[in-house]
């Protein structure tokens, strides 16, 4: 017995214990606990979030390119809603009775007690006249946040726009909530965490009349908001803002590099848009516009469009035709107005034959390259031909082509170089051989590249073998910064000791070649043209190029679609963009007014 009066003490004990702990916890909960209180009071206090102001963009000069400006929500609390004038609301806002109906529904439906966005983006004019008006509106209230705005209307691919998160990625990132703004495309996309600062949070004292009394608990649970990092970009906006006048009425693409450091200088796509029509209340209106366009503004050409480089793949070719010993200087190969073990398919321009390697890029020889590309693709020493067309092949991706070059931009795409599967299944295993796809030694038949990729191959040609990740961020808050990956030199498989004389003629090239119209006075500019064959319609006009020989400073890839010969619209183009980069100046004013006016869009 005794035994057991022990354990109903114990038990009895603990039973009371357990009620005490009950009782405290409830007292806590109801008396001092303010936090508590704080989350049961939303009948009269107000949670307001705290928008950050995103990080200004400024070009490498220190140009500002982005900046904010303010505007309002109109948000809404279902629970504190009263009985109102709805007609005069409506003609506050400037909706219909229809819109306030459907919204108030919409805000009931994602809560009672949480405020959502009734009306978004008010402008500074708009939110003074309404601010005076909303105590008479209980359960309204305006809530600041900024939207970008450019001074140019400039470079919108390069720094994308801004929207609302969706549902799917509040569900992958939970820190976002309804309401957010998320960079979409561009910078403001790749750089979002550095862009967008970080919330804040304000809790007020509301009064039955909707008006503020000031914070709860002086403040004691409020948090600052934290501007987003301003950022300095790699992009020239002088040349930006010139290269996009030159492709008015054109479709196509420019980027230009700084070889020595991969930082991209200018980076266009043509036709554009403003940037400033993807801006607030205007953007949902304004995007619907722009991507049912037919001369598709919004897709962004210089890292999704995959043209066939034509003519200018050649010097690659030229450079894996060292490497594998099997094509020297000196080599010659005739031309009879093409490539004459095929009938004289590919066809060729006239121009003096036979050349050697560095005329052969000087009058841009199809036949000199078909004859090229068969002497890679056929060398003996490999156990099949499917392993001497991949050792091309890994070549050719050396050079960053058909991958991602892993750039800071989003959307890029890797461009196409057939792999020996693709062959196979086209053609069935043992169905193809050299002649077969000859007319990739002249950058046409499955070739695929980015107007990126081009430029970043003239890195390499510029740098004799190597390059730096094109990249577009350059210092945050003034602090120069750079990642780690943009640092690393990349290497193609080619050595170093075959690339002058490709360079030689590059720079023949433009003094007496298929460029020579386009040649610079005091700037010796190494190029090459390129007539890609389009299979929709006209050819692409593509050339690429860098400056100065000696210590480049820029090198450069330009497509114009549907416009013909490389020499006649790409390379004056690249060349009046490198003279305006390396000297400020313009001292062929004649050329300059041709490729300004010229339009192209109209004659496919």
């Amino acid at each position: 017995m005794h035994g057991l009066e022990n354990r109903k003490i114990v038990i009895f004990f603990i039973f009371s214990l357990l009620c005490f702990i009950f009782l405290v916890r409830l007292f806590y909960l109801q008396i001092p606990d303010n936090q508590y209180k704080l989350e049961a009071s939303n009948n009269v206090l107000r949670r307001v979030i705290i928008y950050p102001a995103r990080g200004m963009i400024y070009d490498r000069n220190g140009k500002l390119m982005v900046y904010n400006e303010a505007a309002y929500d109109l948000m809404v609390i279902p629970n504190q809603l009263q009985p109102i004038d709805t007609l005069a609301f409506c003609k506050l806002i400037g909706i219909s009775k229809e819109q306030f109906i459907e919204r108030i529904h919409k805000a009931k439906k994602y809560s009672r007690y949480k405020s959502s966005v009734f009306e978004k983006e008010i402008s500074s004019k708009s939110y003074a006249e309404i601010q005076e008006k909303l105590m008479y509106y209980p359960g309204f209230y305006v809530q600041w946040r900024t939207l970008r705005k450019y001074p140019k209307s400039i470079a919108a691919h390069l720094l994308g726009y801004i929207g609302e998160v969706d549902e799917n990625t509040i569900k992958k990132n939970p820190k976002y909530r309804m309401g957010d703004y998320i960079g979409m495309s561009g910078i403001e996309k790749s750089y979002e965490e550095i862009l967008g600062g970080i919330r804040g949070i304000n809790y007020l004292m509301v009064d039955v009349h909707n008006r503020e009394k000031g914070k709860y608990l002086n403040g004691k649970f409020d948090t600052l908001a934290v501007s987003g990092k301003s950022m300095h970009i790699t992009i020239d906006e002088q040349i930006q803002e010139y290269g996009e006048k030159l492709m008015q009425n054109k479709k196509g693409s420019i980027v230009a590099i700084e070889p020595s450091t991969g930082e991209i200088l200018a980076f266009i796509t043509s036709p554009t848009y403003d940037p400033n029509l993807l801006v607030g209340r205007a953007r949902s209106k304004n995007f619907p516009e722009l991507a049912k366009d037919s001369l598709k503004p919004l897709f962004n050409r210089a890292l999704m469009a995959q043209y066939p480089p034509g003519s200018i793949f050649k010097l690659v070719d030229a450079l894996i035709g060292q490497q594998e010993q099997v094509l020297f200087p000196e080599t010659r190969y005739p031309c009879h107005g093409g490539y004459p073990l095929l009938g004289g398919k590919p066809k060729c321009h006239p121009h003096a034959s036979p050349s050697d390697l560095r005329g052969s890029i000087r009058t841009s020889c199809n036949s000199y390259y078909s004859y090229v590309f068969r002497s890679i693709v056929d060398k003996k020493g490999f156990k099949t031909f499917e392993e001497s067309y991949t050792n091309w092949r890994n070549h050719i991706l050396s050079f960053g082509i058909g991958k991602k070059l892993g750039t800071d931009l989003p959307h890029e795409l890797s461009g196409n170089v057939p792999s020996v599967e693709y062959y196979n299944k086209y053609f069935g295993k043992n169905g193809w051989k050299s002649s077969t796809i000859v007319s990739l030694g002249i950058g046409q038949a499955e070739l695929g590249i980015l107007p990126v990729q081009m430029a970043n191959v003239m890195c390499i040609i510029a740098n004799r073998g190597y390059y730096y990740i094109p990249h577009i961020i350059k210092k945050l808050n003034d602090t120069p910064y750079t990642k780690a990956e943009f640092l690393k030199k990349n290497h193609a498989s080619v050595n170093e000791k075959y690339y002058d004389v490709v360079i030689d003629g590059m720079e023949m090239a433009v003094q007496m070649g298929t460029a020579a119209a386009s040649k610079i006075k005091d700037i010796n500019m190494c190029g090459k043209t390129g007539t890609a064959q389009n299979p929709h319609g006209k050819d692409h006009s593509v050339f690429v190029a860098f400056a100065p020989r000696e210590n480049p400073k820029i090198a450069i890839a330009v497509v114009v679609e549907n416009a013909g010969f490389g020499g006649t619209w790409a390379a004056p183009i690249a060349s009046l963009i490198i003279e305006k980069y390396v000297t400020d100046t313009i001292t062929r004013p004649h050329i300059e007014e041709r490729m300004l006016k010229a339009n192209l869009i109209q004659n496919p």
